[in-house]
């Protein structure tokens, strides 16, 4: 089924006391909008009884102007689809989008912006993350989504809705699905929390936003696990923050060289669950040492759990905010990776203290959440279907981590390392030197291979050249095919010994 957009009128000044004919005036308004692009080929014109109605005048000169656009070829009408603008027009632009001699000017005069909007790096498009298929990282089963049973309770919610889902403003969010987080999060995660205590946001990337904006200043040092999340270091980087990366291990972020060398650190960002990009899971003993780092010195730490639901190989880990006693962590989840990721719905589990600090800067920032879709999560949570869905989920991403890792030891043998395989919905695995990621991923993309280059997540000189390959989104029977085409792409770049022949 095709939709075409309401017929719009372009803007058409009428002065009746020019000595310019009506007709001529309507004439010229959308002669000029076809030629500056405002008004495109196939789009269609209102009605000339609506053009007349909106232009406040007679039909007589909208009609005499239509024929004139007709007869010249600018408009052309279709039985029983009014009259449009005719799709091979008659004079070529003279410039993309603007014409006829009204060609955009060059900004002129002082055009200062602030020095803090240049922190920011240009976002480009990035090769890795262009479509869905194989190795998407952050992509999720689409196809396994209950969407019956997520359109029902959106259509309930839209035919029914409450008076607060339109009116309320709460800079916290819907208090009906902060009460189904705080349940979820409780059983699941261990978290110790209450509805006052829950904030709902656009996703972890406006939790780490908010948070950076409440808790640091500029100059502020910050430990952030190195590799880490790119995206996280853009944030702390526009804030002015001192960014202080720290190695990590099969434990973690390298705790005690952080604290050593940096004492006076204010806060430390970590993936304690499932490092991010690398897998490894914080050991009991970091933990606790970052925990009594925090109480000692005054600092936070900004727990970001975004995938623990998916552990594998023994129960999902507790999360680092139910060891802390002294409320020095602030805990971040989303539901885009377990979920949709086009939801854009995170949330954050705010220290009692500082709920009041972050419902200020959030109202300065956008007020407060969209309600309808927290209306439907927050039934979709109670009435079971969001447990059932990642009970459903662990199993399936569990047969396509275990493909994906056969399928890499047989093609690739010992050539590539593999980390992270335990937990989540993506395996790391890194290069031998002589390998550029970039370039590889590059060439990946044209063939419809999404490899996540793991050296951009560095931000020292010593990166390791690997990729971040997300199993999610590619079906346990299409894994193998797609790690063959992966390991001819890499096999262009060096010669290697594979185990089977291609």
């Amino acid at each position: 089924m095709s939709y075409s957009a309401a017929p719009i009128s372009p803007l058409i000044s009428v002065d009746r006391g020019l000595p310019i004919p009506l007709h001529k005036l309507v004439y010229d308004g959308y002669r000029n909008a076809i030629l500056l692009g405002d008004l495109r080929p196939e789009q269609e014109v209102p009605s000339s009884r609506m053009c007349a109605i909106e232009l406040r005048i007679s039909r007589f000169p909208v009609l005499h102007a239509y024929a004139q656009l007709i007869a010249e070829g600018y408009f052309e009408t279709r039985a029983g689809s009014g009259t449009a603008v005719a799709r091979n027009l008659p004079e070529q632009l003279i410039a993309p989008g603007r014409s006829s001699g009204l060609s955009e000017k060059t900004p002129s005069g002082s055009r200062k912006v602030a020095k803090r909007s240049s922190l920011y790096p240009p976002y480009t498009s990035m090769t890795h993350n262009r479509g869905l298929g194989s190795f998407g990282v952050h992509q999720p089963a689409l196809d396994e989504f209950p969407f019956r049973i997520w359109s029902s309770l959106v259509a309930r919610h839209s035919r029914n809705p409450q008076a607060k889902v339109f009116q309320q403003v709460d800079p916290l969010g819907s208090e009906r699905f902060r009460e189904q987080i705080c349940i979820y999060l409780r059983a699941a995660r261990a978290v110790k929390c209450d509805p006052s205590q829950i904030m709902i946001v656009s996703g972890s990337q406006q939790a780490l936003d908010i948070t950076t904006r409440v808790l640091l200043d500029p100059g502020d040092s910050v430990l952030i696990e190195e590799p880490g999340y790119r995206l996280e270091r853009t944030i702390l980087s526009a804030a002015g923050c001192r960014i202080k990366p720290m190695p990590v291990d099969q434990e973690g972020m390298e705790v005690s060289q952080a604290i050593r060398k940096y004492p006076g650190a204010r806060a430390a960002f970590v993936t304690p669950s499932h490092q991010f990009p690398m897998g490894s899971t914080m050991s009991a003993a970091r933990r606790l040492l970052l925990l009594n780092w925090a109480q000692r010195c005054g600092g936070w730490v900004i727990e970001d759990d975004y995938d623990s639901e998916y552990r594998f190989d023994a129960q999902p880990i507790a999360s680092l905010q139910g060891l802390d006693a002294n409320a020095r962590v602030i805990y971040i989840g989303t539901f885009s990776k377990v979920l949709l990721p086009s939801l854009r719905i995170g949330y954050i589990v705010i220290p009692p203290d500082l709920v009041e600090r972050f419902t200020a800067v959030r109202f300065a920032m956008d007020i407060y959440p969209a309600y309808l879709l927290q209306e439907v999560l927050a039934d979709f949570m109670a009435f079971g279907h969001f447990g059932r869905h990642i009970r459903k989920m662990r199993q399936i991403y569990s047969r396509r981590r275990s493909a994906l890792v056969e399928s890499i030891q047989t093609f690739f043998g010992d050539t590539l390392e593999i980390h992270g395989a335990a937990a989540g919905m993506h395996v790391t695995v890194t290069l031998p030197s002589g390998f550029d990621d970039r370039e590889i991923a590059a060439c990946a993309a044209r063939e419809r291979l999404w490899l996540w280059p793991l050296s951009p997540c560095y931000v020292g000189k010593k990166r390791k050249q690997g990729f971040v390959l997300g199993y999610g989104s590619t079906p346990e029977s299409q894994i193998q095919a797609a790690v063959k085409r992966f390991y001819s792409i890499v096999s262009v770049s060096a010669k290697f010994p594979s185990t089977v022949e291609l």
